[in-house]
């Protein structure tokens, strides 16, 4: 039998790439507000696509393979046209470990994958994303926020304060879920 291209989840998974594209559009323009919506509405996508894919049994190795694509594309693009904004604090460096751990892990799995062994996403590498998501988040939220002037000069220092420890909380779960999938490839192609 063969997988169906078309099904909700796959559709899900592929909204994400305009939804990218708005996202980055939004940010180029500094429009902070709707680049919190649009990034909300892309992340429930990816929860919606799973969720789906689950309950109605829509599972495929298309969407395996599309779902971790369309994540890496938002997260990836999101911070690269983050970079050039000052009250973002995100440092091209920062960005590029973030794209060498995406980039390498992808490698690593398809080796893995096609010497017939499964090397799916774990609790660390699951995490490593659930950060992105909430950085991404935070900043938008701060910008938002300074934008319309919407929080005292105090809270805006403490959300500030609680942005830069989750993008530093992302950094190492990011360093460390992609050392862990490294002894976890090693082990399984010894």
């Amino acid at each position: 039998m063969t997988e169906r291209l078309w099904n909700v989840p796959n559709i899900l998974s592929l909204s994400r790439v305009p939804l990218t594209v708005a996202l980055c559009a939004c940010v180029e323009f500094q429009w902070w507000l709707p680049a919190l919506v649009v990034f909300a509405v892309a992340a429930l996508t990816d929860w919606l696509d799973g969720w789906w894919a689950r309950k109605f049994n829509q599972t495929s190795a298309v969407g395996r393979a599309l779902d971790p694509l369309t994540d890496k594309v938002l997260i990836g693009s999101a911070f690269i046209f983050l970079i050039p904004v000052a009250d973002a604090g995100i440092a091209p460096w920062m960005v590029a470990v973030m794209l060498s751990r995406e980039l390498l892990i992808t490698g690593i799995r398809g080796m893995v994958e096609s010497a017939g062994k499964k090397f799916g996403a774990d609790w660390f590498g699951k995490l490593k994303t659930i950060l992105q998501c909430v950085v991404l988040v935070a900043v938008l939220f701060l910008l938002t926020c300074r934008q319309y002037e919407w929080l005292a000069e105090w809270w805006d220092v403490a959300l500030l304060r609680t942005y830069r420890v989750l993008l530093w909380a992302m950094l190492l779960a990011t360093v460390g879920s992609g050392l862990q999938y490294l002894v976890k490839a090693y082990r399984a192609l010894r």
